[in-house]
């Protein structure tokens, strides 16, 4: 996030003088030394934040729409990447998974390391038909258990898109919550019991 809008204000700062398709071609070397410029002597957490790894700068590099053959390596990569529950169950508890959904606390400096992230699901997706407040940069999920059912195949697939989404789409705009350790393997597993449970308001 913290790069996206360094690069959207390079951008705007160089509109007055190139066309737009020309803005499309800043060299990423400069936006790499604006974000060292502007983020100096961070702690190690938060300058993970700030560093792009491999699928990162892939996905900068071809403006979220890589070809074929890079979509491919990413999507091998990343699904190689995924940590699996332990004892082998993807199927969590439901109403975690609902407080997990409806909290938005983690990620900012100064937040308690100690008290659980959350999954801050409702900033994208329509979930459950009681709340009403929802964004709609991802898809409506309601009703979502309903569509994929309960069978381990489905436990495991939706586990791995929470976990890591560019495992199943390359480029994703949605958090690897697994991946970069935002989400715990139990937080993810409770947050695919929201999804998948019959008794889970998601389906009701």
């Amino acid at each position: 996030m913290i790069r996206t809008i360094l690069a959207a204000l390079c951008a705007a700062a160089f509109a007055p003088v190139v066309t737009a398709h020309a803005a499309d071609a800043i060299d990423p070397a400069r936006v790499e030394r604006a974000v060292a410029e502007a983020w100096r002597n961070l702690p190690p957490d938060l300058q993970a934040r700030v560093e792009q790894d491999e699928t990162m700068r892939l996905c900068s590099q071809y403006h979220n729409a890589p070809p074929p053959e890079v979509a491919a390596a990413i999507l091998a990569r990343e699904k190689k990447n995924i940590a699996y529950p332990a004892d082998g169950k993807f199927l969590g508890d439901w109403k975690k998974g609902e407080a997990s959904a409806l909290s938005g606390f983690g990620g900012r400096m100064g937040d308690d390391p100690k008290r659980a992230n959350g999954g801050n699901c409702y900033a994208c997706h329509q979930l459950a038909p009681t709340e009403i407040s929802y964004g709609t940069l991802g898809p409506s999920l309601l009703g979502y258990g309903k569509l994929k059912g309960t069978s381990e195949a489905a436990q495991k697939e939706v586990f791995e898109r929470i976990y890591n989404a560019q495992s199943a789409l390359a480029c994703s705009t949605m958090p690897r919550f697994g991946h970069n350790g935002f989400l715990t393997v139990q937080q993810i597993t409770d947050a695919v019991a929201f999804l998948l449970d019959p008794d889970s308001p998601v389906n009701k």
